[in-house]
């Protein structure tokens, strides 16, 4: 299959651009990675390729796409729809989906809103960001128990949804320790030997 110009625009702390890009690289696609910091998801030329300025922003020849789970399920049936990254088989197919919306809705409310007023001076609820990751890593926990990954026993879509922003919990003050099997899936999705992970944020929070 020929590969048309792919570009990423996001920026290296972004865990929504961190699962996009770790699936590019699993997938072997070669790709340019253009910075979008908040400056530039402001200007008129940004929003032409995403009305409401969010990253991250996939451009693969003409085809421009928004949001990093979308990108993923695009990404998995365009260059690898023989994968076990997004299974054919329904029941599979849905075990993936429920992990895609639940990192678009807890992890997202929990621990993402909690880095993102912790590092980056987020306005939003503490309290309650706090109060959805302890209700979402708890979860996690008695899930990944006798499990090696979220949706199957080997690693999916799910995974890389959901990997980055808990990973990174302990910058907004979650501490992730109460939960052993969540920190050995974490060590399981480290250990893929295409993973990258995010450079460290700049200011140290106590969980």
């Amino acid at each position: 299959m020929t590969q048309a110009k792919i570009t990423l625009h996001g920026t290296a702390l972004s865990g929504h651009t961190h699962r996009v890009e770790l699936l590019l690289r699993a997938l072997g696609l070669d790709f340019d990675v253009v910075p979008a910091p908040a400056d530039v998801r402001r200007s008129d030329a940004f929003r032409k390729l995403n009305p409401f300025g969010q990253i991250p922003v996939l451009q693969d020849g003409d085809l421009t796409l928004a949001d990093s789970n979308a990108i993923l399920v695009y990404l998995a049936r365009r260059y690898a729809p023989e994968s076990d990254w997004l299974p054919q088989e329904p029941v599979a197919a849905a075990q993936v989906q429920r992990w895609l919306s639940i990192a678009a809705g807890e992890v997202m409310h929990g621990p993402a809103v909690a880095r993102l007023i912790a590092q980056f001076k987020y306005d939003d609820d503490p309290v309650r960001a706090e109060r959805v990751a302890s209700r979402l890593l708890a979860f996690m926990e008695e899930h990944l128990k006798g499990r090696s990954f979220l949706a199957a026993e080997h690693p999916t879509l799910a995974d890389l949804a959901c990997y980055s922003y808990v990973a990174h919990a302990p910058e907004g003050g979650i501490p992730l320790d109460p939960y052993p099997a969540v920190q050995a899936w974490l060590r399981r999705v480290e250990a893929l030997p295409f993973f990258k992970p995010i450079p460290p944020s700049p200011i140290p929070v106590k969980a």
